[in-house]
């Protein structure tokens, strides 16, 4: 699912980093299952020293969130949130900060039925030297 989520990434990469950060106390991984064991959804968060368009420093922070297709929709998404709320909640904090692709019009409805608010818009630029 990982790879799934951000497929430009390298998946040996995204493997061995998996491993380092269920180590790290200030992040948490929650899954959910199907009927039968499968996953069919994962969020990731964890604790950051600031983060755009938050005002608690530090603060909590969706890293990745992710659902199978065939279950949107359906609660699995709001469920993940919703643990990752408890989890920031039972460590002090009263704000949870995510950010989603500008062009990913999917979750940035997803983000706003939860109840996230869009805070700002952002492009970034380069120039080759």
């Amino acid at each position: 699912m990982r790879i799934a989520l951000w497929p430009e990434a390298d998946p040996a990469e995204l493997a061995s980093e998996l491993d380092d950060w269920l180590e790290r106390p200030d992040q948490v991984t929650f899954v959910a299952e199907r009927d039968g064991g499968d996953l069919c959804g994962f969020v990731e968060a964890g604790v950051r020293p600031f983060a755009n368009g938050v005002d608690e420093q530090p603060c909590a922070f969706v890293e990745g969130w992710f659902v199978d297709e065939d279950v949107r929709r359906t609660g699995v998404g709001r469920a993940l949130i919703a643990a990752v709320e408890a989890w920031a909640r039972s460590r002090g904090f009263t704000e949870l900060g995510s950010d989603v692709e500008i062009w990913n019009d999917r979750s940035q409805q997803a983000h706003q039925a939860l109840g996230f608010e869009e805070r700002e818009r952002v492009v970034y630029f380069r120039k080759r030297l």
